[in-house]
């Protein structure tokens, strides 16, 4: 069990800037007064983080009549986003993080392992942060199956 340092009733790091595809830069600082969904992947154009992008993508205009922002993450490069974006239509922005600041911050660099071998990489994590900035909900180690419904659900418990 791994002992997180970031948590629900956290305050989300708000002035950490980071690049962004296609906007350019990005703080959570900025989308105070709305909802914000992060969701935190693995890579690009690989199976899950593909079918959990589409169905964001997907559910997108759920988010937004809710009044909430999706925003995705991964150590990716713009370049890749960009590549990634066009080619699954996608209608949200996604956190170029190569240095890792963001994820680090999120406390989603976890250990992981692979055919047997160990090695740090993103934990797949989603997070709703309020429009005070404060993350209300957490989930770590998702699995992709039913979890953008499951993010919606909570997201209007979280309003209502």
């Amino acid at each position: 069990m791994t002992d997180y340092t970031l948590n629900v009733g956290d305050k989300a790091p708000l002035d950490l800037e980071v690049d962004i595809y296609p906007e350019a830069k990005f703080k959570l600082a900025d989308k105070l007064g709305k909802w914000v969904i992060v969701y935190f992947y693995p890579k690009d154009n690989t199976p899950g983080c593909t079918t959990e992008s589409c169905e964001f993508r997907d559910a997108l205009p759920d988010f937004s009549a809710a009044d909430a922002e999706i925003v995705g993450v991964s150590r990716d490069s713009l370049k890749s986003h960009a590549n990634f974006t066009q080619k699954h239509d996608l209608n949200f922005p996604l956190i170029s993080d190569s240095d890792e600041a963001f994820c680090k911050a999120f406390d989603v660099i976890q250990e992981k392992m692979n055919y047997g071998k160990k090695y740090m990489g993103v934990e797949r994590s989603t997070f709703i942060i309020n429009p005070e900035g404060v993350v209300v909900e957490a989930w770590r180690k998702v699995r992709v199956k039913d979890h953008v419904p499951t993010v919606l659900a909570r997201l209007k418990e979280l309003q209502a």
